[in-house]
């Protein structure tokens, strides 16, 4: 049951961030720019570095994250050769 809840909530904030992002970038540039609902939303320029940056970051994970992987398995297989090779000597 909890994870239902928490997946609820994953849901549930991604919508508002998505309806947030899709506010600001598509309805905003459409509104007065003395409106009082621009107070609610940052500089139109961040509307492009927010997601570039966020992009960079995932990618420098998950690129982190397969390098590592790789260098343990290599290392994996070099122990097994190195075992192997002293089980024929």
């Amino acid at each position: 049951m909890l994870d239902k809840l928490i997946g609820l909530g994953m849901l549930l904030f991604a919508s508002a961030v998505f309806l947030y992002y899709t506010v600001w970038t598509l309805l905003m540039p459409f509104v007065d720019n003395g409106h009082p609902l621009h107070d609610f939303f940052p500089p139109r320029v961040w509307a492009i570095r927010i997601p570039v940056i966020v992009m960079l970051l995932g990618s420098a994970v998950v690129g982190s994250f397969l390098s590592m992987v790789m260098i343990r398995s290599n290392r994996k297989k070099a122990a097994k050769a190195k075992a192997a090779g002293k089980k024929k000597a």
